[in-house]
């Protein structure tokens, strides 16, 4: 028999082999995946591939991201193969939905809520980084994370302002004058916030700047980003190259310094502190919940992902159009002096009331939402409302442990999803906070904050933060100077989406 089967165990004969036998597979995969695809619903447009695994798509995908063109990327798919829709089939090796649709967003954060979630295999593609905090659970676990930190994000924690005070006044003084980088400047001023919020104690990063927690910090979201990007081939990432393994562990025992702190509080003095809310911090919190060292490690790094990136980059880009638009800082200054004057301290409720304040907030969120990109696994069969069959308004059919990206970035500039530019509505590619005034986004186009049972549980703790400083910053700050003549930084998406490069701005 061997000798029989010897003269055909050539590359000239196996090579051709194998090229048939892959061909064979995927046709039969995706006959079978179209088979059940329309037992449920209807296919989307299908972005075209023409290498095994997609390998083209890759390419294409991780050359736009190296370009911080990701938005570029997304636009140019859509409207070449969305036939005139915003969904579109994609995927390396596996069928992935890619969605820009309210009410397919809609679908996925709340009406079918039930039906999607982080799923398993973004459990474990991010578990090394997030394990399995509030941002990699689902079902019971993500449950008893939300309501673990739920109480820290009460009305009557997030109006005790005072703790930015100090924070916001060191800032103040180190930019004073001087040619900065704002981004950079922001997280460390974020990073000092949070980590006194949640945990009770400041790194004083703006005197001592945390480089090495910070840049581990990056380095570690940078590297989880593209091995997100790149689906089932992400173990082609280099992780340890790339320095991801070293980063972690910098990251880690960064935070088992706090852990540390609060596991040597004995339970009963805990359980004091819990009565008399003076010192009573988040990793209090979850210290009185669980003894488990990994529990808490998770739950804080999850906090300071959102605490300290979302709030920095959002401010950053406030920065830079202000930088760039003196009317418009002119405008918010008149608001302050009329609010609050020069000096006083600003309350909870005065942030509130400042309609300018909060137009400036939303309509930066509206160009530049903090996570660009999200994505959603189907843990069951089922459905999306729109983007199927010829005219595109047919039900999607979505087979259980179907990934669906979903990029609100993408949607928040829809020209057709705001009112006609004949009507005198400033155009939506343009940051104008005054198109606020009489106007209120149709119901999910604007879901900065995401939207349903996992609508962003610190978004009032983020939105208050920012209103604070801002009015804290332009009450002693008249002029902004921004240091490369109003250039563009470009936008950079990793986790959170932040300038591409640094904004070089002076405050005097």
């Amino acid at each position: 028999m061997i000798e029989l089967i010897r003269p055909f165990l050539t590359v000239g004969y196996m090579l051709p082999g194998l090229v048939i036998s892959y061909l064979l597979y995927r046709i039969t995969w995706m006959t079978s995946l179209d088979r059940k695809v329309r037992r449920l619903g209807s296919r989307a447009p299908i972005r075209t591939t023409y290498l095994p695994y997609g390998l083209d798509l890759l390419y294409h995908v991780l050359r736009h991201a190296l370009r911080d063109e990701n938005l570029e990327m997304w636009r140019g798919m859509m409207a070449k193969y969305g036939k005139g829709g915003y969904t579109v089939e994609a995927g390396s090796g596996e069928r992935v939905i890619l969605t820009a649709e309210p009410e397919n967003i809609k679908a996925i954060l709340a009406s079918q809520f039930k039906q999607y979630g982080k799923g398993e295999k973004f459990r474990r593609d991010w578990f090394l980084f997030l394990g399995n905090g509030i941002f990699a659970a689902d079902g019971e676990v993500w449950h008893n994370a939300r309501q673990l930190l739920r109480p820290q994000f009460l009305k009557d924690r997030i109006s005790d302002l005072q703790i930015f005070e100090e924070h916001v006044q060191l800032f103040m003084n180190k930019v004073a004058g001087v040619e900065v980088d704002a981004l950079d400047m922001l997280f460390r001023f974020t990073l000092d916030a949070a980590t006194h919020f949640l945990l009770g104690e400041s790194v004083d990063s703006l005197n001592h700047p945390q480089t090495a927690f910070a840049d581990a910090f990056y380095n570690v979201q940078r590297v989880q980003s593209l091995i997100a990007r790149v689906g089932p081939l992400n173990w082609l990432v280099p992780r340890k190259r790339m320095g991801f393994y070293d980063s972690l562990k910098v990251m880690n025992d960064f935070v088992d310094g706090y852990v540390d702190k609060a596991l040597e509080i004995p339970p009963e003095e805990l359980e004091k502190k819990s009565t008399h809310d003076e010192g009573y911090t988040f990793l209090h919190a979850i210290a009185s919940y669980t003894r488990d060292r990994k529990v808490l490690r998770d739950q804080v790094v999850s906090v300071l992902l959102a605490g300290r990136d979302t709030t920095a980059c959002t401010l950053s880009w406030i920065i830079y159009h202000l930088s760039v638009e003196p009317q418009v800082l002119a405008k918010l200054r008149q608001e302050i002096i009329q609010y609050v004057g020069l000096e006083r301290t600003p309350t909870y409720q005065d942030l509130k009331d400042m309609k300018y304040l909060q137009h400036i907030i939303n309509e930066t969120l509206r160009l530049y939402p903090v996570v660009p990109f999200n994505v959603r696994m189907s843990l069951t069969d089922t459905t999306l409302p729109v983007g199927g069959g010829r005219d595109g308004q047919s039900p999607i059919g979505i087979p259980k442990g179907t990934p669906i990206g979903y990029s609100t970035l993408v949607m928040q500039r829809r020209a057709d999803l705001y009112p006609p530019k004949e009507s005198g509505f400033p155009d939506p590619a343009l940051w104008v906070p005054e198109r606020w005034d009489g106007w209120t986004p149709k119901s999910w186009t604007y879901v900065p904050f995401n939207g349903g049972p996992r609508i962003c549980i610190g978004q009032q703790f983020a939105l208050t933060e920012m209103g604070y400083t801002l009015v804290r910053m332009f009450q002693r700050f008249e002029r902004l100077e921004n240091m490369e003549g109003g250039k563009f930084p470009g936008l950079h998406c990793d986790i959170v989406l932040q300038p591409a490069k640094p904004v070089k701005v002076k405050f005097s």
